[in-house]
């Protein structure tokens, strides 16, 4: 049997008409960075979101960027966000001078913890650190705690950032991904679950203020045109084939993230009692851009992974290593509590196969044999 980790195959026999047709038009009128289907995808991501402005760029990463340069960070300043997470999370803040608080995350549902905020805030304090936001991060699939994390923000005059990378097409409370944070960030990654077929990202905010600044630093800090520099910026702008190919993707987006939660509740029925399987939120939807189970304490991962590939079901470790034990990021504060959820989650998660073309029957044999070689 075979098995894809992420099958971007299937998908793309679904879409291929459109997306080679919309590439000729590209090809034809040669606008092939920033053009009209740029701005046409802006559009239907607005649709998406609910949000006054829908700002495309280069990647996820940038998109992280160009929002940090929206809120003016400042060189020195520091920003909350979890260590257990994707480099891009938190490598954004030392590119800008700024300094990356490594938080905790839930148990639960591998998402930051707001109870341990204030953890994180007080060892900032103690390192001399003057916090002015917090990153959350939606992992795997589903937002973080935004009703409660916006609390504790307002009450210490922080800004918020969502980093939906892996969450954007989920809701929190009926609420779309878009409008949970001050600002949010998503990446169009081949691999995420609204991917395109290279690099790309979008930034979502409805503070004007901070789009205009974020338009400007998307195209080197442009003023009235790019040759009128204002402010420092950078290249952050999509090509006009990508949004092509993220608009044809958007057709069935709605359909796909149906058919990936048919393929999590499979999940969830036939792994009960073999290992511990995603929990989401209260109120929480999951575009479930990966499936992570975590494995029984005392588990040798390494082997299990062996045993499970020579059987060729394909799996992966995200996260195998905190940030916080990453050699460029040690010298940064953490959490006073130490982040124990952190250090065991790194050891025991492991991701199997999700996308919304996983068969029954795979899916009952990738299980199979996880139990067989858990045993």
């Amino acid at each position: 049997m075979t098995i894809a980790f992420i099958d971007l195959k299937a998908q793309q026999i679904r879409i291929r008409d459109k997306v080679e047709e919309g590439l000729k038009k590209v090809l034809n009128h040669g606008a092939y960075i920033m053009g009209p289907e740029v701005t046409a995808l802006e559009c239907r991501l607005g649709e998406w979101t609910g949000v006054e402005h829908n700002i495309s760029c280069s990647s996820g990463t940038d998109a992280l960027l160009l929002a940090l340069m929206g809120l003016e960070l400042k060189a020195g300043q520091g920003v909350i966000v979890p260590s257990f997470t994707f480099a891009a999370s938190a490598e954004v803040m030392p590119m800008l001078g700024a300094v990356p608080v490594f938080a905790e995350v839930e148990e639960s549902t591998f998402n930051l913890d707001p109870e341990k905020l204030a953890s994180a805030l007080a060892a900032a304090k103690l390192a001399g650190i003057d916090v002015v936001g917090i990153i959350g991060v939606g992992l795997f699939g589903q937002p973080a705690n935004y009703v409660a994390i916006r609390d504790f923000a307002k009450d210490k005059g922080l800004w918020l950032i969502d980093d939906a990378a892996q969450s954007f097409g989920s809701r929190l409370h009926d609420q779309p991904v878009g409008q949970l944070a001050d600002v949010t960030c998503t990446s169009f990654f081949p691999a995420k679950p609204l991917g395109a077929y290279g690099d790309g990202g979008a930034v979502f905010t409805n503070d004007a203020k901070i789009a205009e600044i974020i338009r400007s630093c998307r195209v080197h800090g442009m003023g009235k045109d790019k040759y009128e520099n204002i402010r420092i910026g950078m290249t952050g702008r999509l090509d006009s084939m990508q949004a092509i190919v993220l608009d044809a993707k958007l057709d069935i987006f709605a359909e796909e993230l149906v058919l990936r939660q048919h393929i999590a509740d499979q999940y969830s029925i036939l792994l009960d009692g073999i290992v511990e399987t995603p929990t989401l939120g209260a109120g929480a939807t999951s575009s479930w851009a990966q499936y992570v189970i975590k494995l029984p304490q005392g588990t040798n991962r390494a082997s299990l992974i062996q045993e499970l590939t020579r059987s060729d079901v394909p799996t992966a470790i995200y996260y195998p290593i905190p940030m916080h034990h990453q050699p460029p990021y040690k010298q940064y504060p953490i959490s006073a509590c130490n982040l124990p959820v952190t250090l065991d989650l790194c050891k025991r998660v492991l991701a199997l196969p999700m996308h919304p073309y996983l068969g029954r029957d795979q899916q009952k044999y990738i299980v199979t044999t996880l139990k067989a070689a858990l045993e």
